[in-house]
C-alpha cells in the first residue's frame, strides 16, 4: 500500500443531484485530505476551482462522458471550454460504437485531437474505456491507441480489466480504476497496477488507510 494513497486519488463529486453546497463540502473534503484532484461536472468547474485555489488539489472535469458519442467537434468544445474555466484534467470517454464498430483511425485521430488541446493548456488527459461493452480485444486495441495519442492516463473498471490494461500500456501510461468506492476495492486496483483511483467513497477510504498504518504487528515471541 503507497505510503501516500491520497495522492493517487481523485474525489468524484459527478451524481445529478448534487447542490452547490455538496460540491463545496465535496471540495472542502478534498482539501482537506489532499487527495490528487477532483472531478466535477462541468457546470461546477468554476465553483471547484475557487474553492481550491492554492489548495495543491487540482479541478477535473469530463467530456463527453460515459460514452462518447458526441462528434468530435462537441468534445474539444467541451474540453477546451472546461480548460478555460479551470479545469487541469480532462476525462474523454472513448466513442464506443466507434470502437466497437472498429473504426479505429477515428477513435484515434479524436483522441489526438483532444490530447494536444490540453497538453497545449498544461493539462492532462485521461482516455476512459467502458470496458464491459468491450472484447479483450477491442480493449487492447483501445490501449494501443492510448499509447500513440499521447494520453496521461487510461480508464478502466474491473481488476481483471486493470490488469490486461496494465500489461498493454508503457509506465508512462497511469492507469485509473473508476468508481472505487471501498478500502479492499482501493488495495485490490493498486495490485493490477493502478497510479490513480477515482473514488466514490473518499473519506472512508482514506480513513481505513490511516487506520491499516496505525496497525502495528505484535511482537515475535
Amino acid at each position: 500500500m503507497p505510503e501516500d494513497l491520497p495522492k493517487l486519488i481523485e474525489h468524484c463529486l459527478l451524481t445529478p443531484e448534487l447542490t452547490g453546497e455538496d460540491v463545496i463540502a465535496g471540495c472542502r473534503l478534498a482539501r482537506e485530505y489532499q487527495v490528487a484532484a477532483v472531478v466535477v461536472r462541468p457546470c461546477d468547474i468554476e465553483l471547484a476551482a475557487r474553492e481550491l485555489a492554492a489548495s495543491g488539489v487540482k479541478v477535473a472535469s469530463g467530456a463527453r462522458f460515459p460514452h462518447g458519442s458526441s462528434t468530435t467537434a462537441v468534445k474539444l468544445y467541451e474540453a477546451r471550454d472546461a480548460l478555460r474555466r479551470g479545469a487541469r484534467e480532462i476525462g474523454m470517454a472513448l466513442n464506443l460504437g466507434a470502437l466497437r464498430s472498429r473504426q479505429f483511425p477515428y477513435v484515434e485521430t479524436e483522441l489526438l485531437q483532444m490530447a494536444d488541446a490540453c497538453h497545449k493548456e498544461g493539462a492532462l488527459l485521461t482516455a476512459i474505456l467502458d470496458t464491459a461493452w468491450l472484447t479483450d480485444e477491442l480493449k487492447i486495441v483501445a490501449c494501443r491507441i492510448c499509447v500513440r495519442a499521447g494520453v496521461d492516463f487510461a480508464c478502466g473498471q474491473s481488476p481483471d480489466d486493470l490488469r490486461l490494461m496494465r500489461a498493454h500500456l508503457p509506465g508512462e501510461v497511469g492507469l485509473k480504476a473508476a468508481s472505487v468506492a471501498t478500502f479492499d476495492e482501493a488495495q485490490a486496483a493498486l495490485a493490477a497496477g493502478c497510479t490513480r483511483l477515482a473514488a466514490t467513497a473518499t473519506a472512508a477510504i482514506l480513513d481505513a488507510w490511516k487506520a491499516s498504518l496505525a496497525v502495528t504487528p505484535s511482537p515475535t515471541l
